[in-house]
């Protein structure tokens, strides 16, 4: 497993679908902060509470001229289904092949003892408008959710 990717390191690009099958890259966002939060996956209970957080703060994150993108390992199809279920405004993007996870270090293999089966720790990333790394969060517990003040914090500190 790779390193993880640490504050001060430049975000590594990444290239993957969106819930309408667009490809979007981390360079496409560059220019204003953005919010990279990968999460284990689509429909679990955790994960929703997450990402609708995510969606109820969009105003104060708006404010801080941040974006939101939401990473899974989950297909493009069950991301869509995912987001229209619960309106999020923010682009979630499919890591089907596990690009992304391994190029930030935040792989979990043999998730709920299942061999082979792998899905993104639960991370932030926060990445300044020059796509160095400037905030850090990651954990081993999937049932811990990130704190979403102390993101917020660090978005404010952010040129």
């Amino acid at each position: 497993m790779a390193n993880q990717i640490k504050v001060g390191d430049k975000a590594p690009n990444f290239t993957l679908p969106d819930t309408d099958l667009k490809t979007r890259s981390l360079k496409d966002f560059l220019g204003s902060k953005v919010v990279l939060a990968f999460f284990v996956g689509a429909f679990t209970s955790v994960c929703t509470k997450e990402m609708c957080a995510f969606r109820d703060s969009t105003a104060r994150l708006t404010d801080l001229k941040a974006q939101v993108i939401g990473i899974s390992v989950n297909d493009p199809f069950s991301n869509k289904a995912f987001a229209e279920k619960n309106r999020l405004p923010f682009p979630i993007l499919s890591d089907y092949n596990r690009q992304a996870i391994k190029a930030y270090g935040v792989e979990t293999p043999d998730f709920g003892g299942l061999n082979g089966y792998t899905v993104a720790k639960r991370s932030i990333f926060i990445v300044d408008k020059n796509g160095a790394v400037q905030y850090v969060w990651t954990t081993e517990d999937p049932t811990i959710e990130p704190d979403y003040k102390e993101i917020e914090n660090a978005l404010e500190k952010i040129e």
